[in-house]
């Protein structure tokens, strides 16, 4: 939720301030764009007003209830202890953590504001917790947004002293396929989380300071990588009550969607044969009319214009909104028939 390019030269209260102002013009992504926002006061050190942003969103006289509610408070706790509110942002982290979130972001964010305030035994044990709730079987390889709870216990780890545990080896796995995917030379984890490398930065000699620069250099394509990552190649879907809505309205869309079966199964097909081409970072994106029909309004396009669909799609995937496919097996069906996907749309899928 921070911004990707936080440059230097960037008028960090001036962006704040123009998201705030397109919030209000899309209240159906006001949440994203608030984030944002906050996430620019805090680079601008405007702590104060980002807060009252999270506070705002979490407010019970907020037009819309927060999609993320746990995710703000998370932000929310780190932002306050880092301009001297440490007793509130405890009890918030406290919260957040009693919650147990689905999501690896609230996580990953309460227990970095832990280490960042030299609260290791309990960042450590907050990392724990996380991968416990979010990856119980140690046979599924541990999807994309879980991979800094892997890393950052193993960090937590080193600085503790501790042993490698099995955690710590699935940490390094991880970090090894990911390096060789994208054709680097992997630094060991050992090596870019060991606590005497920034002993090394105050070396005369020459091969140790080369020898830093490379590891620095290994770590920020880590976090390139991460800040660069695509948004998903995204499929549109209307829930049945938006489809019908929709068709009522622009009855030429009728074409495109012949009936609300036909629309879910069509997404699912879609959705393999990119995957079979081997496109990567699959997601669906849901639409509601009014959000559809202010998007035509900003092009100055039809809704009834069936061009104006997969870019709809592609503006929901650019703002946060998609969620990857395919789920597990395990998990909700992405379509909202309230079934598992491997007895629902994911039935039919290849092992």
């Amino acid at each position: 939720m921070r911004p990707d390019t936080p440059a230097d030269h960037v008028d960090h209260i001036a962006e704040a301030e123009r998201l705030e102002r397109t919030a209000g013009l899309y209240p159906e992504d006001a949440e994203h764009l608030l984030l944002q926002a906050a996430a620019h006061l805090e680079l601008a050190d405007a702590r104060d007003r980002a807060t009252t942003l999270y506070d705002k969103l979490l407010s019970p006289s907020a037009p819309h209830p927060p999609e993320n509610p746990t995710l703000i408070r998370a932000l929310k706790a780190a932002n306050l202890w880092e301009y001297g509110h440490e007793a509130e942002a405890r009890a918030i982290i406290e919260g957040v953590r009693g919650s147990r979130p689905s999501q690896a972001a609230p996580w990953v964010i309460v227990a970095e504001a832990l280490e960042a305030h030299d609260e290791l035994d309990q960042a450590h044990a907050t990392f724990s917790e996380a991968l416990d709730r979010l990856l119980p079987d140690p046979d599924l390889d541990p999807p994309y947004a879980t991979h800094p709870l892997l890393y950052g216990r193993h960090r937590v780890r080193r600085l503790l002293g501790a042993p490698h545990d099995n955690w710590d080896e699935r940490a390094d796995r991880v970090h090894r396929a990911r390096a060789a995917a994208s054709g680097r030379t992997p630094v060991p984890l050992d090596e870019l989380h060991d606590p005497k490398r920034v002993w090394s930065l105050g070396s005369e000699n020459p091969e140790e300071i080369r020898a830093e620069i490379t590891r620095l250099q290994a770590e920020l394509g880590t976090f390139r990588e991460a800040l660069s990552r695509p948004f998903p190649v995204a499929v549109l879907h209307w829930p049945a009550p938006e489809l019908t809505e929709l068709l009522t309205a622009y009855p030429d869309l009728e074409t495109e969607y012949p009936s609300h079966e036909a629309h879910l199964a069509t997404i699912e097909s879609s959705l393999r044969e990119l995957s079979a081409s081997g496109t990567p970072n699959l997601g669906i994106v849901t639409g509601t009319v009014p959000s559809y029909e202010a998007f035509a309004a900003s092009e100055g396009t039809s809704p009834s214009d069936a061009t104006l669909l997969p870019q709809y799609a592609t503006t929901l995937a650019a703002r946060g909104r998609a969620v990857g496919w395919p789920p597990r097996g395990d998990e909700a069906c992405w379509c909202g028939a309230g079934r598992i996907y491997s007895a629902c749309h994911g039935s039919s899928r290849e092992s």
